[in-house]
């Protein structure tokens, strides 16, 4: 009420003139229509000083008014000073920002909602081979290959591509993209040309020396089954055949697999609609033998969906699974296998023991090379330590994932999921 104090004290200056006058004269209507045009005039004169100096962006002097109208022309100078010293807070962050990203070896671009290129440093020159110019451009149109186009339409930014660099063929960059604010993206691109250079030679390295060694480990198993032929079980020699013969095979399954892991890490994919009920009573039929026909395999078909992919592969991993918890369990527990479908549409295969279990800390490792769970037994269990590596390199090409619950004591399900877009 204060601040309206000035124009209320002008409205009673002008009316109480008014009223003396019409007292001696009349017309009094008159008189209060004469007052009301004249304020409204002046107030409407402030409006429109007020919209041009609005519309100049408040520049220049803060013009100088009495009342209402100076706080009005006040409180619009602060927020005028508020907004200017953030603005000059946020450009210090955003020139931080760059300076930041620029500073960083890997390629940045942040994306609009539309997958137009909104800005990007200068890595992003060398390794997308993006230009200043280029801002405003959607990235599809400016990084074609097919790898890159399909991961965009995907949307599924859990996982990152790797795709060769547009301007250097020789050059591999991994790509990834998180999704922050309302609808923007941050691209990173990172050049793992030497990480996919060290990981082939490893890759050939194992392929070539466990091929080199099945010719000797051949050589080698001819020879003790001869000795062995010729040994009439009284020799002192006796249980050292057989102890060599043991680590023979043993060397032998280590060699077929390590071939097994090289083929799945080079062997181009070629997809066939794989029957899956029917390959799963194949499985575990061929378990049971292994058995000695105790028949401890449980198997429930949910499902009769089929998915798209190699059938040698998935015979492998789901063998693996199979073997692993016939083997961790004691023989007269039952193994339960089954393929079930899920709400989303999704499919999975389950198999399910009664052993020993697998402790939580073992089990984001149990699925790396070599690596086996120490876990108190009465006999050592022989195996290579890389059925779980090969199951994951399966389920990986399959676009499938693999969910492993144990407790140690109670057994363990070993789950391999199946997006619905792998169903056939």
């Amino acid at each position: 009420m204060q601040r309206w104090q000035r124009e209320i004290n002008i409205a009673i200056a002008l009316l109480i003139p008014a009223l003396l006058l019409s007292f001696f004269v009349g017309h009094l209507s008159y008189f209060l229509l004469a007052i009301t045009l004249f304020l409204y005039i002046k107030q409407s004169i402030n409006v429109s000083r007020l919209e041009r100096w609005l519309s100049q962006g408040g520049r220049g002097e803060r013009p100088d008014f009495k009342g209402i109208w100076g706080d009005i022309y006040y409180h619009f100078y602060k927020i005028r000073k508020s907004q200017k010293r953030q603005k000059k807070k946020l450009g210090k962050m955003l020139d931080g920002f760059r300076k930041s990203t620029s500073a960083l070896p890997d390629a940045i671009v942040v994306l609009g909602s539309y997958g137009e290129i909104e800005w990007s440093n200068k890595v992003a020159y060398d390794y997308l081979g993006l230009k200043r110019s280029d801002n405003g451009q959607r990235i599809p149109n400016l990084v074609r290959h097919p790898l890159f186009i399909q991961y965009l339409k995907d949307q599924d930014y859990h996982n990152k591509v790797c795709i060769p660099s547009p301007i250097n063929e020789n050059m591999i960059l991994q790509i990834g993209i998180f999704p922050y604010g309302a609808g923007l993206r941050l691209l990173m691109a990172q050049d793992v040309t030497h990480l996919k250079n060290i990981e082939r030679m490893r890759t050939d390295f194992v392929a070539n020396v466990s091929h080199e060694l099945r010719t000797p480990i051949t050589v080698l198993r001819g020879y003790l089954e001869t000795l062995q032929e010729l040994d009439d079980g009284s020799s002192p020699y006796t249980r050292s055949f057989q102890n060599m013969a043991a680590q023979t095979e043993r060397m032998q399954a280590l060699i077929d697999d390590l071939l097994l892991l090289a083929r799945l890490e080079s062997k181009t994919k070629k997809f066939e609609c794989v029957n899956i009920p029917d390959l799963l009573v194949q499985v575990c039929q061929e378990s049971d033998l292994l058995e000695k026909d105790e028949r401890r395999v449980e198997l429930v078909l949910d499902s009769r969906a089929n998915v798209r992919g190699d059938m040698e592969e998935l015979r492998s991993a789901f063998s693996n699974l199979l073997v692993n918890a016939m083997k961790y369990s004691q023989p007269s527990s039952p193994v339960k296998v089954s393929w079930r479908g899920k709400p989303d549409g999704s499919v999975y295969f389950e198999v399910e023991d009664f052993g020993d279990g697998i402790s939580s800390v073992d089990i984001p490792r149990i699925t790396e090379r070599f690596y086996r769970a120490e876990v108190k037994r009465n006999q050592k269990i022989p195996g290579t330590g890389l059925g779980l590596a090969i199951v994951k390199h399966v389920l990986v090409r399959h676009d499938a994932k693999l969910d492993i619950e144990s407790q140690l004591g109670r057994g363990s399900k070993f789950r391999c999921v199946f997006p619905r877009q792998r169903l056939c």
